[in-house]
């Protein structure tokens, strides 16, 4: 490879960190044909866009990137392919679903909501991790129920009053 096509893949991949906000670094080596094909479709259905590249290009993508991704360098060894997701949940909850019929891929380390997590066993609490618009749903759930409780409380408050208003009238 020359020295043109490392410099376009390097500022390929500088582009896509910053386009992207959450990415992870996976394992898929020993994956057939058939498998690669459908986890690259299921990626493209799930919009997480799915690249396979050289661990010396990545981390020299990493290094002119405007994040700290110093705690991913370790795991730069062998194949690493590398899924990019504008939802930080989505790409652990697509490998855990691809796995259940499959070994691979396999979780390297992940960069999700500015935070750097390492490993496999980093699965599930990847998949837990809720995106912005959902913590603000819970927020706003969360100060829409006093609100919810004075107004019902006051509301059969009045029917109570209205009905023994309307027994007194009738004696």
């Amino acid at each position: 490879m020359r020295r043109e096509e490392k410099n376009a893949i390097i500022d390929s991949l500088a582009e896509r960190f910053k386009e992207y906000s959450h990415f992870y670094l996976t394992d898929t080596a020993q994956l057939n044909a058939a498998d690669t094909s459908d986890l690259r479709r299921k990626c493209f259905e799930n919009d997480i866009k799915l690249v396979v590249v050289k661990n010396t290009l990545l981390k020299i993508a990493l290094e002119q990137s405007t994040g700290n991704f110093e705690e991913l360098y370790p795991v730069l060894k062998g194949t690493t392919s590398i899924m990019f997701a504008q939802t930080g949940n989505r790409p652990a909850k697509l490998i855990k679903e691809f796995r259940k019929k499959h070994d691979k891929p396999v979780l390297k380390g992940a960069y999700v909501q500015e935070s750097v997590y390492l490993g496999d066993k980093m699965l599930d609490a990847l998949i837990s991790i809720k995106t912005k618009q959902e913590v603000i749903g819970d927020i706003i759930l969360l100060l829409q129920s006093p609100a919810k409780n004075v107004i019902s409380a006051l509301q059969s408050g009045g029917n109570k009053l209205h009905g023994v208003l309307e027994t007194l009238s009738k004696k």
